[in-house]
């Protein structure tokens, strides 16, 4: 009787192997790219410079490595950003017994810009980004959920009656609640971090007190 051919099983052999041998490399790189995400974030937690070689390092891999997982520093820094940030109604909890939007909107604002002054070498990075290639960054519009959950209870009053004064506020505290606007006051007007979120806490509550007061019509002429 003729040997049975060996063939089949051969191929079933390599086949496993091969399939092994790919689910073993699926994993390295899955643990690469979660080591460069976590030492983006110790970086971020540590202040120090914010770079993809200051990564790479701390990943312990070669900037070329971390730039195959990730083709610039933003892209990288959105994703080590992902989930760092409590949603707007757990930020606003502790304010949840007040309907006073002046009030609530000082609260977001310390907030977010304590946020930014944590996270800075990373909101600075992205930042620069934005502003060196409009529309090309994506940006994650954290202020203006705070800002609209601060401004929550005007919904049903201010946002109907005068809804394009409603939206004119936004906008304005969206210049204000903003990093942009804590770097400005730290960077060229020389304050220091808790000054400047004195600063713009009492700006933002200005501008919503301001928006709350009735509008003054004027007296018709006779």
């Amino acid at each position: 009787m003729a040997a049975a051919s060996t063939y089949p099983a051969t191929t079933g052999a390599a086949t496993g192997s091969s399939t092994r041998a790919n689910s073993a490399r699926a994993n390295q790189k899955e643990r690469t790219r979660t080591a460069i995400v976590a030492a983006a974030r110790e970086t971020i937690a540590a202040g120090g410079e914010l770079t993809m070689p200051e990564v790479a390092r701390r990943a312990l891999v070669s900037e070329a490595t971390a730039y195959r997982y990730f083709p610039d520093l933003v892209s990288l820094l959105r994703e080590a950003l992902v989930g760092s940030w409590d949603s707007p109604r757990r930020v606003l909890a502790p304010m949840a017994h007040s309907d006073d939007a002046v009030e609530r909107i000082g609260f977001a604002t310390e907030v977010l810009l304590r946020e930014v002054l944590a996270q800075q070498g990373a909101i600075r990075a992205t930042t620069a980004a934005a502003v060196a290639r409009p529309g090309a960054v994506r940006r994650t519009g954290r202020r203006l959920g705070l800002i609209a959950e601060a401004l929550r209870p005007l919904e049903a009053t201010m946002a109907i009656q005068q809804p394009a004064r409603f939206e004119q506020l936004k906008r304005g505290l969206a210049i204000v609640v903003s990093a942009e606007a804590l770097f400005t006051l730290t960077d060229l007007c020389g304050l220091t971090p808790e000054l400047a979120i004195a600063s713009a806490i009492e700006t933002a509550r200005s501008l919503t007190a301001a928006a709350c007061r009735p509008v003054r019509r004027q007296a018709s002429r006779p």
